[in-house]
């Protein structure tokens, strides 16, 4: 019986307590919460009322406050924090895992100081001690229809085959199905780059537009994610894949996508501190797009939806002029990258 801690309890961090608890091997599960008083009520009523109302939390979970005890002696680790949190979450926990620990990152973001990638974040952390075992958790899952027992396939990726191929047999389970992938890279940047994707598929629908949009949205947004994660070196049949065309599926269609949500919103005219203030829940697509922007600049990489989706949430720009720029680029041949 392998013991894995959780570090989050936000609504992914619990929707994996609750998915993991079903799975094929039988585990001991810690999910740590920052907020107590959250950890006090998943304790008392096996529910996360904050982030994910009416699902129920197996018994079996125990729900902490303290890093020392949810951490003694884990085999796995899951990272589920918001990516301007988790250098901090993870230099904390640094001083109880072992070379031994396997760490997984589920968070789908950019560093936004460094603009690094979770696990490039993790490696800076555990340098002066040891090499970390590494591995990305990312794809098409939003918490609730996973915590619920809806079908659910993910990505786990990781350089070591071994090791993921040890977690692909931990961690699936009935309802939660895992496929392997040695491109970590490319899983980490689509589900950063999905979410970028998310507020602009989310400013159309705002502001009124139609099927058609969308799908032009989907369809040029997967071109650009393509073009930024192949010139960093990641594989274009990653991006065909659930972590790439899968995830950029559901956060741009799915109603239960924050980013998406974060976007409808300013399409219909509202200004983003009123959007953000209303959520309890991070959009990593906000902090994301001028990290993407910095990558791309880097390599002279041209990125039009994330620039206009940047100049929407940090210059002021208006939704339909910034598709009115997009509309207006030089035309050229659909196959250029």
């Amino acid at each position: 019986m392998s013991r894995i801690a959780i570090l989050g309890g936000g609504s992914w961090g619990t929707g994996l307590c609750v998915v993991l608890a079903h799975s094929r091997r039988k585990h001991e599960i810690c999910i740590w919460v920052r907020e107590t008083s959250i950890a006090q009520a998943m304790e008392e009523k096996h529910e996360n009322p904050s982030y994910l109302p009416g699902i129920q939390i197996p018994v079996s979970v125990r729900a902490l406050n303290d890093l020392d005890e949810t951490l003694r002696d884990t085999q796995i680790v899951i990272g589920a924090v918001p990516s301007a949190h988790a250098r901090d979450v993870y230099l904390k926990a640094a001083r109880y895992l072992s070379p031994e620990t396997a760490i997984v990152s589920a968070t789908k973001g950019l560093e936004p100081a460094t603009h690094l990638r979770m696990t490039e974040v993790i490696a800076q952390v555990f340098a002066l001690q040891f090499i970390p075992q590494t591995a990305v958790l990312s794809g098409p899952s939003f918490a609730l229809e996973a915590a619920r027992g809806d079908p659910t396939a993910v990505v786990l990726a990781s350089r070591n085959r071994a090791l993921a191929a040890f977690l692909q047999e931990e961690l699936s389970g009935p309802t939660f199905r895992l496929y392997t992938n040695d491109d970590v890279l490319g899983v980490e940047l689509a589900g950063a780059m999905k979410n970028v994707m998310a507020i602009a598929a989310g400013a159309c629908q705002g502001l009124g537009l139609g099927a058609n949009s969308l799908a032009a949205l989907i369809t040029r947004g997967l071109a650009e994610m393509t073009r930024l994660i192949v010139a960093l070196g990641g594989r274009v049949d990653t991006l065909s894949g659930l972590a790439g065309l899968g995830d950029l599926v559901l956060t741009c269609h799915g109603a239960l996508s924050r980013n998406r949500h974060v976007g409808f919103e300013l399409g219909r005219g509202r200004a983003l501190p009123e959007i953000l203030g209303e959520m309890n829940m991070v959009a990593e697509g906000v902090g994301t797009a001028e990290a993407l922007l910095s990558l791309a600049r880097e390599r002279n990489i041209d990125l039009p939806i994330t620039e206009q989706v940047h100049s929407i949430l940090h210059l002021g720009n208006s939704p339909r002029d910034a598709i009115r720029a997009i509309m207006e680029r030089p035309l050229r041949r659909e196959s250029e990258r």
